[in-house]
This record gives structure tokens, C-alpha cells and sequence, in this order.
């Protein structure tokens, strides 16, 4: 498998040197071989998976409910004028 190295260092915007590039031309292709190696393995009997561990949800059901986030939130706001937050104007108008 050949591998240009040159290109490589390019797009992944890294600065070898002369002496860097041998070593990482040969250790790309060893890794370029083994993956095509598993290219060759046979998965037709094997169920496609996510994870390899069975994990299940640990989290609440999401059910609606009422809420008061808002007006506690409101509460604890240091300027607000009904259900909204009051901030100084920002923007003018030409």
C-alpha cells in the first residue's frame, strides 16, 4: 500500500521532517494493512451492534408536568416587568 505522506501532512496541516516522514510512512501503512485485513473478515452472520455492552436508559421517563422553573426564575432576576426579564436597551434606532 503506498502512502504519500506528503499529502497527508498537508491536510492534517503538520510540519515534518525529513527524517519524521520514513517512519510515519511506514507505520500508516501497517496501520492501513491491518484495517484491510478486517475488510476481509466475514459479518454476514453478525448483528450490527452500537456499543459493545448492553446499557440501558438510567434516566426519568420524560412525562409533561407543570412547572414553576420560570417564575423562579423571574424571582431571582435583578430587574424584570411581569413574566419577562427588564435589561437596558442596547440597540438605537437611526
Amino acid at each position: 500500500m503506498n502512502v504519500d505522506i506528503d499529502k497527508i501532512a498537508q491536510l492534517a496541516r503538520i510540519h515534518l521532517t525529513p527524517e519524521e516522514k520514513p517512519g510515519l510512512e511506514k507505520d500508516l501503512e501497517a496501520i492501513l494493512g491491518y484495517i484491510s485485513k478486517l475488510d476481509r473478515l466475514d459479518t454476514e452472520k453478525i448483528t450490527p451492534t452500537s456499543h459493545v455492552l448492553n446499557l440501558e436508559n438510567v434516566c426519568r421517563k420524560d412525562t409533561p408536568g407543570l412547572s414553576d422553573a420560570a417564575e423562579k426564575a423571574i424571582e431571582h432576576a435583578p430587574c424584570a416587568e411581569g413574566r419577562f426579564f427588564k435589561v437596558p436597551k442596547i440597540l438605537q434606532r437611526d
